[in-house]
């Protein structure tokens, strides 16, 4: 049976909302901006039909597409990089900790290809990102880990990408994952 969750931990859940797509009005329209933020309000990944009405859509929709095999992907080189990090003792046990850093995983990767699709690095909410370092800070998540396994989420879906056959330049996906990246990494430097 899972642990439950403090009244606090469930307030900063449902505060930590990371996306936001402040100032893309003038750029995508109102109905562009319904669809993004209907997809964010479901946590899920744009469906084709906004995707096409974006510049990079194609590539979200790629990585879309291999969502999970990116992230299990990702969860190896971490778990390659942290032996022992679901053991007793570890920073992602038991078990429903790594679970939950798993799919934490997905949805970062999910509110990257929006960034990415828009080709605009400006997809998160600085509000929203301090509510989940607090959350972070709360639940003693790993922020090494999460940070290196965003590293390697940006690795795999370059791979992938690849793999299929999909020619990106680096400028149409680096830029989108380093953003997060670095936004999870100031978490770091806060708590040093």
């Amino acid at each position: 049976m899972a642990p439950s969750l403090s009244p606090h931990v469930k307030e900063l859940i449902a505060k930590a909302r990371i996306v936001s797509f402040d100032g893309w009005q003038e750029q995508f329209g109102a109905d562009a901006i319904a669809h993004l933020q209907s997809a964010d309000d479901q946590r899920v990944y744009l469906d084709d039909a906004a995707l096409a009405a974006l510049p990079a859509g194609k590539i979200s929709q790629h990585l879309r597409h291999h969502a999970s095999a990116i992230v299990d992907a990702a969860r190896a080189q971490v778990l390659a990089h942290f032996p022992g990090i679901t053991e007793p003792g570890g920073g992602l046990y038991p078990a429903v900790r790594a679970e939950a850093c798993w799919r934490d995983f997905w949805h970062f990767l999910r509110c990257i290809t929006y960034g990415v699709a828009a080709q605009r690095t400006d997809y998160t909410s600085k509000a929203g990102l301090e509510y989940m370092e607090q959350l972070y800070q709360e639940l003693q998540v790993p922020l090494d880990a999460m940070v290196y396994g965003l590293k390697a989420l940006k690795v795999a879906s370059q791979d992938q990408l690849r793999q299929q056959g999909v020619t990106v330049a680096d400028e149409q996906l680096a830029p989108y994952f380093d953003h997060l990246i670095d936004s999870l990494s100031r978490f770091q430097t806060a708590d040093a």
